[in-house]
């Protein structure tokens, strides 16, 4: 069963495909009656899949494509139209529809399209992971001290199902030391859920953990259950666990220590059995003290506590980090294979990575690859805040090349300075909305691995 949204300004005729879309398929289905209805829904609620009229009073189905392109918001939209202008169509999948269907067509037919898109796109975002997987594989690479040492300590928890917190510098590899943790663990076939909870809305943070009932709260218009369920026999992985509102706190603690969760607008507790992981880079003693976090949730916690090492401290380790991030990144690019010099190797091992350890090293391996026109990569396609001379100092380049890389370097650095949470940065660096933020990442060819 999927969740669904049609809209359509005709309502009997979303009605009617609503019904028929439950009959058909079992499918949970939600309409709205104009464009910027549809796009309040797809703000609050998750959706798996929109079926679009095109042609609607004010907000048109265009306006809506546009909107998701523009949010970055990833779903499959089937559009219909019963005008049978198919070019209209047409130019709707320029603009990011998965297909098009005519209003006529047998309500078989279309339950069939959906499935299709709906499938296609859960391809996509497995294959996405797949690939996200083999490029951060290299962050738990190393045979160094500290490596060797977490290691050991990540085999000899995993098989408890006590919780792990875990502590460590941003952008070293927290949340793979997390994932480590449940493939070793007593139920690796189980779910891994993974909640930021730095990114989630204060309004919404109860929600996404414990799930709500229809009517719960304005715009919960169908039961949604939360993170713990969703990670039945499984693991969630609650990151940036220092960041939740006291009064989750108090709720999460409450879920710890009897191992149900009431989900917003019940009274009925549900019994979940779901391994948890959290991990931070805040002093969590020092919060304490500063009244930010409860103790007796961060007794719960740590009840095993792992540290990741930054990267500073296993530079035996950067190197071959380095070299998998070249390989991967040539892959992925589909460019020619290449390598770095000696003197690239021992400027990167030299350097301190502070600002975001592995993350870090990997956007600077990536825009050297670009940077390179031949098979070595060398200290002058390093960027210039790493020492390197920087495209400022290469021979040739123009203005316009110089000042698209200035750019480059002062979006990339707010958003490792904000952990790349979209809205904040985008507040940060004095723009109108994370939208115009997601506008010039797409711009500046700059996205989060």
């Amino acid at each position: 069963m999927s969740r669904i949204l049609v809209v359509d300004d005709v309502t009997p005729l979303a009605d009617q495909y609503a019904y028929d879309l439950r009959r058909l398929a079992g499918h949970e289905v939600s309409t709205a009656a104009s464009g910027s209805a549809a796009l309040e829904i797809l703000a609050r609620e998750p959706v798996e899949c929109v079926v679009l009229d095109l042609e609607m009073p004010g907000v048109d189905g265009f306006d809506v494509l546009r909107a998701i392109q523009h949010r970055g918001i990833e779903i499959p939209v089937i559009v219909y139209t019963g005008t049978g202008n198919f070019d209209r169509c047409v130019e709707a999948v320029r603009l990011g529809a998965a297909g098009f269907v005519d209003k006529a067509e047998p309500m078989e037919r279309i339950a069939q399209e959906i499935a299709g898109a709906i499938e296609r796109h859960r391809l996509r975002l497995e294959v996405r992971a797949l690939q996200s997987r083999l490029g951060e594989t290299g962050a738990m690479a190393g045979a160094s001290a500290a490596m060797t040492r977490l290691k050991s300590a990540i085999a000899r928890v995993a098989p408890v199902p006590s919780t792990v917190l875990i502590v460590g510098e941003s952008g070293s590899g927290k949340e793979l030391v997390a994932r480590e943790l449940h493939r070793l663990g007593a139920n690796p076939t189980g779910p891994f859920i993974a909640i930021n909870c730095a990114a989630l809305p204060e309004q919404l943070v109860e929600s996404e953990l414990f799930g709500h009932e229809r009517g719960a709260f304005t715009g919960a218009a169908a039961m949604r259950k939360g993170a713990f369920e969703a990670a039945e026999r499984g693991t969630l992985f609650l990151d940036e666990v220092g960041e939740l509102p006291l009064a989750v706190q108090s709720k999460l603690l409450r879920v710890l220590e009897e191992r149900t969760v009431t989900r917003l607008g019940s009274s009925r507790p549900v019994t979940v059995d779901a391994r948890v992981v959290a991990a931070t880079n805040r002093d969590l003693d020092a919060a304490v003290k500063a009244g930010g976090f409860r103790e007796d949730l961060l007794f719960r916690l740590n009840v095993h506590t792992l540290s990741v090492p930054p990267l500073r401290e296993r530079r035996e380790d950067i190197a071959g980090l380095a070299e998998r991030f070249v390989d991967e990144i040539c892959r992925r690019f589909q460019t020619l294979p290449k390598r770095l010099s000696a003197e690239v190797r021992e400027h990167l091992a030299r350097s301190d990575w502070r600002r975001n350890n592995v993350r870090e090293l990997r956007n600077v391996v990536e825009r050297a690859v670009v940077a390179a026109d031949g098979e070595l990569i060398r200290v002058e396609h390093l960027p210039a805040e790493l020492g390197g001379p920087g495209t400022e100092a290469s021979a040739g380049v123009t203005f316009q090349q110089q000042r698209t890389e200035a750019e480059r370097r002062i979006v990339l650095a707010a958003l490792e300075q904000n952990e790349w949470h979209i809205s904040q940065t985008a507040e940060f660096l004095g723009l109108a909305d994370h939208a115009s933020l997601l506008k010039i990442m797409r711009r500046l060819g700059i996205r989060r691995e």
